[in-house]
């Protein structure tokens, strides 16, 4: 036999009465969640090009206890080359400084996602209140 517990009187209004889903509210809600999934998708790129240019960073710093007239292994593509010590802190500092503009471009992008998400968060919990979770 299942009991049913009575709503206190403060649960009640906080519930308030259900309000017709409109097809303009499940159209923000799914906008909402379009927004939310390319939110995540940015942030975990944005994490692994962060990674990578801390790895980049990292060997950076390994090569400038090399001597300037030894080769090492440098990848481009799917090839290895033996390239001089100098030229290839260049072409990891060039890595680097694309990754950066890459990392600015994803965090503009993640912002304006946010301001979107904001906005309709805004406009989705005044119009259903607690009835609607739309925490990430």
């Amino acid at each position: 036999m299942l009991s049913r517990r009575m709503l206190s009187r403060e649960e009640e209004e906080e519930i308030g009465e259900e309000k017709e889903v409109r097809k303009e509210d499940q159209d923000k809600i799914n906008r909402f969640s379009r927004i939310h999934s390319r939110h995540k998708l940015l942030e975990g790129e944005l994490k692994a090009k962060q990674k990578n240019k801390e790895d980049l960073e990292e060997i950076s710093t390994e090569l400038e206890l090399a001597d300037d007239d030894d080769k090492v292994p440098y990848k481009i593509g799917d090839s290895f080359f033996s390239l001089p010590v100098p030229e290839v802190q260049e072409l990891l500092s060039s890595s680097v400084e694309k990754i950066d503009e890459q990392v600015t471009a994803l965090e503009e992008k993640m912002s304006g996602l946010n301001d979107e998400m904001s906005e309709l968060k805004a406009a989705l919990y005044g119009r259903f209140g607690r009835s609607i979770n739309l925490e990430t």
